[in-house]
């Protein structure tokens, strides 16, 4: 069901060889659709084709959810987070 107001989109690319970045951002949009258009384009790196929206609602403030991903797994919680998260390949800072 598209509404209007503001979606996080996360969309995945392809920055250098053996580089991918995921990218949350935040757009005021009327669609789902319209939402992933504005997100997929003017982005640095390749586009994957992957793009995955959470309608926010219509205001955004401190502590506002701007994005969402339930995932099922059988795996114990350190062990997602070590397959999914916390690989020890990801560039971040401390």
């Amino acid at each position: 069901m598209d509404r209007s107001g503001w979606y996080g989109v996360r969309c995945f690319f392809a920055v250098t060889a053996g580089s991918y970045e995921e990218s949350i951002t935040v757009w005021r949009a009327d669609s789902f659709d319209e939402a992933i258009a504005k997100a997929e384009a003017g982005q640095d790196g390749t586009y994957l084709e992957m793009a995955q929206a959470f309608f926010i609602g219509d205001e955004l403030g401190e502590g506002t959810e701007v994005f969402s991903l339930i995932r099922d797994s059988e795996l114990e919680a350190d062990d997602y987070l070590t397959r999914f998260f916390d690989t020890g390949r990801e560039r971040q800072a401390s």
